[in-house]
């Protein structure tokens, strides 16, 4: 069972030899075939085919699906769940990842506590607005210079102290709706919501980071001097076909945090 879907790409057919009868044409290139698998997957979750949550057919049913090996569907699988697309459970199967899961909350929270166990932070909702997009946003998340965003300022506290201040852009063709009365009566988290009520998943994620003081207007949000080195990150979130659909910029205290990233 190893029959080969149609491939993707389509090879550049080669072009005249020179004068001296040498070829300049490329090598044709051509994918792996649990690469075109992989796509393949890809596309059903993309389309909503197995929603966040649900359990995606059997790595036997895919493979008679496709008319490929086990083997080629499994290595398909793994790339995918090393990439946090699916989850394998168990004893259960290999679910649609979903931003609701406990452990999806850290995936892009990289701020830990100094002691204590990690756990997610308190939000308020200082500010949201629908605006035209500045020339950075739009050209970090592929819109045009004025097309509309919704712009939201929150701060984020840890046992009551507050330790981030975020700024999000997001784009407004797709978040229509999104009210600051919705983001304060959501108890989940923001994902979490952009994820059920939008159809967007966050599904990677690009960070700056570099040290700033803090200015008048987020020493005060934080309850902290003026000029307090802070720690800021900005990130891009991308959804399927590396789609930009998040700017966000944290402006984070770490007296009590650190950020944490694992390097493989």
């Amino acid at each position: 069972m190893n029959s080969v879907p149609p491939n993707p790409t389509t090879p550049s057919t080669p072009a005249s030899g020179s004068a001296g009868g040498a070829s300049t044409a490329p090598s044709p290139t051509f994918s792996p075939l649990y690469q075109q698998i992989k796509g393949l997957i890809t596309q059903s979750l993309q389309s909503g085919e197995w929603k966040p949550g649900e359990l995606i057919p059997s790595e036997v049913e895919l493979a008679n699906r496709f008319k490929v090996s086990q083997g080629t569907v499994r290595k398909a699988i793994d790339e995918l769940a090393a990439e946090n697309l699916v989850l394998r459970k168990q004893g259960k199967g290999t679910f649609v990842a979903t931003h609701h899961e406990a452990r999806a909350h850290f995936r892009f929270l990289r701020l830990m506590p100094d002691e204590g166990v990690p756990h997610y932070p308190d939000s308020r909702i200082v500010e949201v607005k629908r605006l035209r997009a500045p020339a950075d946003v739009a050209r970090l998340l592929d819109l045009k210079s004025g097309d509309a965003v919704v712009f939201i300022k929150r701060v984020q506290a840890f046992d009551g102290v507050p330790t981030i201040v975020e700024e999000l852009w997001l784009p407004g063709m797709i978040f229509k709706g999104l009210t600051a009365e919705r983001l304060v009566e959501y108890k989940g988290p923001m994902y979490g919501l952009f994820e059920s009520e939008f159809g967007t998943r966050m599904i990677r994620a690009t960070e700056k980071i570099r040290a700033v003081c803090a200015s008048e207007e987020d020493a005060q949000l934080l309850g902290i001097a003026v000029q307090t080195p802070l720690l800021v990150s900005e990130r891009v979130s991308y959804t399927y076909g590396d789609k930009a659909v998040e700017l966000r910029r944290g402006l984070y205290s770490t007296a009590r945090h650190h950020y944490h990233n694992e390097l493989n």
